[in-house]
């Protein structure tokens, strides 16, 4: 699975719109959506906001893992 099928699956099973994430993400719906799209890359930046948000490990948010581990902690 890619990151972007991952991103809005995630935001999907949650019931938040594009708008709540692109909110939090202090962007544009537009912007986000061209995120879940593929058309635009997400900024690593903005996949750190969105594991720490959906409390999810950054390998499961990108894709590189099935396994929906938490967030780590320090």
């Amino acid at each position: 699975m890619t990151y972007y099928q991952r991103i809005r699956n995630i935001r999907e099973d949650r019931n938040l719109t594009q708008q709540k994430i692109a909110d939090l993400l202090h962007i544009g719906q537009r912007t986000y959506s061209d995120y879940e799209s593929g058309r635009t890359r997400i900024p690593v930046d903005s996949i750190l906001i969105l594991a720490k948000f959906y409390n999810l490990s950054m390998d499961y948010m990108t894709g590189a893992s099935n396994v929906e581990t938490p967030y780590p902690t320090r």
